[in-house]
């Protein structure tokens, strides 16, 4: 099992920046892929950004030029760079992260506890 535990979120005044961070924990894995979803109120979750173990990213047209997603592959770890935040960026942001557990040779989807991001206008 992979264990992911986020921190960063926070309250901040439209225009204001946070970085989120993720850190990926277990034994014997690999991760291929990991991102950041959000879910805002009353609505569903959607992908924020994505990287791969390569370093290849994908945003969400929402975030594009204003968030940036990053990586370290030795600390199993992800961070979020939130620039620019709008009153609409306001949601409970998740981790998530894609691989295998070499140890049982099959694929895990783990999924963070989710932390809060609010944006005041």
């Amino acid at each position: 099992q992979v264990q992911l535990v986020e921190s960063g979120g926070g309250l901040v005044q439209a225009g204001g920046s946070l970085r989120l961070f993720c850190a990926a924990s277990g034994s014997s894995f690999s991760i291929d892929t990991m991102a950041w979803y959000r879910q805002p109120p009353g609505k569903q979750r959607e992908m924020v950004a994505r990287i791969t173990s390569s370093g290849t990213t994908t945003y969400a047209d929402s975030v594009k030029g204003r968030f940036t997603i990053s990586r370290d592959n030795a600390q199993n770890t992800v961070y979020l760079q939130m620039n620019s935040l709008k009153p609409e960026d306001t949601a409970v942001y998740y981790c998530n992260a894609m691989g295998f557990v070499l140890s049982a040779f099959r694929p895990y989807n783990s999924w963070g506890q989710g932390t809060q991001v609010t944006v005041s206008s």
